[in-house]
């Protein structure tokens, strides 16, 4: 077995962590250095926080979670690394000295990368050797969660270093943004200010308060921004004439004087102090871990709502569901293990276990899956045939929990001609079972819409697969009276 690749993290706090979270769920070992005598503890919440959202995202298994290391030194973090991420505190000369420090004893060819919100690589790398080796990869928080990272390299880029980066943050499930030139405070928090900027003046100036603005931003342009982003929004408000015709109409605004653009508000006592109770009077009732497992609950409902429709962050991860699928040949001796996941923050219910609802979809997740195996999958539906379910019934069991590893066992009772009968057992622990489920399908023509026998691949596929199931012990949840 090969070892697994280290990532070393400088700097444990909520970056940081949230950086060393990520590589650890996606099966990297993490070096962590951090001199706080409260980085353990620190890190070992945000960790938690990270293994009960991040796994359920997935319809397949993330990697087996690699090994954390506290390291006593920078030096002894960072000589095996990989990849390097420093996350020390917003402080330029502080970012200097520890990236000249890391430099010193890292692999030339490892990925050096600042966290930083706004220094430009060539700032940063002014004390170092070899300045094409210090990149920015500016991440969200939190990190384990946001996949969007902007990666901003030096004016001396190393192209190798560069391509590497691109292909690492990848490879942990992020969404790489390669900036096409280094700029200060790159381009997410640029945005960001210019809203943050004017969201002061309208507190200092009495026109709104914390909860208002909030509620303005997440009832509202929030939601379209999270699918659709800045520029397409825009382009539908433009109607059939697109985006030339809204910036037409709505040009002549950016003369007007709505905002304060770069006029920046004194943050005197007066202000911050408005600000920190209008606050503490919005979610000062709240702990701060309160609100990360509220912001998490959150953000997986509203990823797997864009999973389900293909679109922007969801898309992403419908793609690293097709990587974490396993590739391995199919034993029909014996029942086919068709799902094996982690179950979701957003499955469960009032009770604070798996809905109803979630195991029907999870066994119908594996027919589908067990459908793709025995050759029906998306060409063959394009070729004009497919299956259709026309009876389920579960049997409920036992509850299962958020974060649980579930799998399910699939079985081919019957698989002759029109109809076929499958049986679903859903495990915890690939052994207990926790609910059962059957279910009857015909296979139709989609152009005429009636019950057919199926055709190549999946009749010859079906045929040796039904044969071999049929020496199968028949289970003992199955319903009395079916074949």
């Amino acid at each position: 077995m090969q070892p697994k690749q280290v990532a070393a993290i400088i700097g444990g706090g909520v970056i940081g962590g949230g950086w060393a979270a990520r590589f650890l769920l996606h099966g990297w070992d993490v070096n962590l250095y951090d001199p706080d005598p409260e980085a353990q503890r620190k890190f070992e919440a945000i960790l938690a926080n990270a293994r009960r959202s991040l796994p359920g995202l997935y319809n397949g298994l993330l990697p087996d979670e690699g090994a954390l290391q506290l390291c006593p030194t920078l030096n002894a973090a960072v000589s095996p690394a990989t990849w390097i991420q420093e996350s020390v505190p917003e402080r330029l000369d502080l970012k200097q000295a520890t990236l000249a420090a890391i430099q010193a004893t890292a692999s030339p060819a490892a990925v050096i990368a600042s966290s930083t919100s706004g220094f430009k690589p060539s700032e940063l790398a002014a004390q170092v050797t070899h300045p094409g080796q210090i990149l920015v990869a500016h991440p969200y928080n939190p990190v384990y969660l946001l996949p969007l990272v902007e990666l901003v390299a030096h004016t001396k880029r190393d192209a190798s270093i560069t391509a590497q980066a691109v292909e690492i943050t990848r490879s942990i499930g992020m969404h790489p943004i390669l900036l096409n030139k280094e700029i200060d405070a790159h381009i997410g928090d640029r945005l960001l200010e210019s809203i943050w900027r004017e969201a002061l003046w309208l507190i200092k100036d009495d026109y709104a308060t914390t909860i208002q603005i909030d509620d303005i931003i997440r009832f509202s342009f929030g939601l379209r921004w999270a699918q659709m982003g800045l520029f397409e929004t825009y382009r539908i408000a433009g109607g059939e004439a697109g985006m030339a015709h809204f910036i037409d109409q709505f040009a002549p605004a950016l003369q007007w004087p709505w905002s304060h653009l770069t006029n920046v508000p004194e943050l005197d006592d007066a202000l911050v102090q408005k600000i920190a109770s209008q606050s503490d009077q919005q979610s000062g009732h709240l702990s701060i871990r309160d609100l990360e497992r509220q912001r998490d609950n959150n953000l997986v409902a509203m990823l797997r709502a864009l999973k389900g429709q293909n679109s922007a962050a969801g898309a992403l991860l419908n793609r690293l569901d097709a990587q974490l699928a396993p590739s391995r040949a199919v034993d029909w001796s014996a029942p086919v293990i068709t799902a094996d996941r982690i179950v979701p923050l957003d499955w469960t219910d009032h009770n604070g276990h798996m809905n109803e609802t979630h195991y029907l979809e999870v066994m119908s997740r594996a027919c589908d899956h067990l459908l793709e195996l025995l050759g029906c999958d998306q060409a063959y539906i394009a070729a004009g045939h497919s299956y259709f379910t026309v009876e389920n019934v579960i049997q409920h069991l036992d509850e299962a929990s958020a974060g649980e590893r579930v799998q399910v066992r699939s079985q081919i009772i019957a698989g002759t001609g029109k109809t076929l009968h499958l049986y679903h057992e859903l495990l915890r622990d690939e052994a207990q079972v926790i609910a059962t489920a059957e279910q009857m399908l015909i296979h139709v023509s989609l152009q005429t819409r009636r019950a057919c026998a199926p055709v190549a691949p999946v009749d010859s596929t079906l045929d040796a697969a039904a044969t071999a199931q049929a020496n199968l012990p028949r289970p003992a949840r199955l319903k009395a009276g079916r074949t």
